[in-house]
């Protein structure tokens, strides 16, 4: 058997409907379309999703919940994360960004977890009360960045 004299299986295909050529093709008066409806009506178009006029079920489903759009997502930092930092006394955004691989439209939000055992210098928008004690009993200073 060769690639040419393949062909398909008896009745698996159709041929395509040819309205309006005559009597003889069966599909003359109305075309296929039945008589008289909306369906029958040229132009006529609806979505997939039209119920006749019912509620649609989209509508009919209880809605729940809400996002809203302008909140701020926070990459949480735990303070184990910044004892990568230890030859550096002053650290900002940018540095802590590049250094811990994080988004750069991502805010930073520094948690108390863990310890830090040397003193850093920190430039951040959001840190926890926590964070912020242990980081200045460990002798270092945050400024808050609005």
């Amino acid at each position: 058997m060769k690639l040419h004299e393949l062909s398909p299986q008896k009745s698996s295909t159709k041929n395509r409907k040819r309205v309006g050529r005559g009597y003889g093709s069966g599909l003359v008066k109305t075309c296929g379309r039945g008589s008289k409806g909306q369906k029958s009506r040229s132009g006529s178009k609806f979505k997939s999703t039209f119920e006749g006029g019912q509620m649609p079920l989209q509508r009919r489903l209880p809605k729940r919940g809400f996002r809203n759009i302008f909140t701020k997502e926070y990459q949480i930092l735990n303070l184990s994360d910044l004892n990568v930092f230890k030859d550096l006394n002053e650290v900002s955004l940018d540095q802590i960004k590049s250094k811990l691989n994080i988004k750069k439209n991502m805010e930073i939000k520094i948690l108390g977890k863990g310890k830090i055992d040397h003193p850093i210098k920190l430039k951040v928008k959001k840190i926890s009360k926590n964070a912020l004690t242990q980081i200045e009993e460990a002798g270092g200073t945050v400024e808050v960045l609005k």
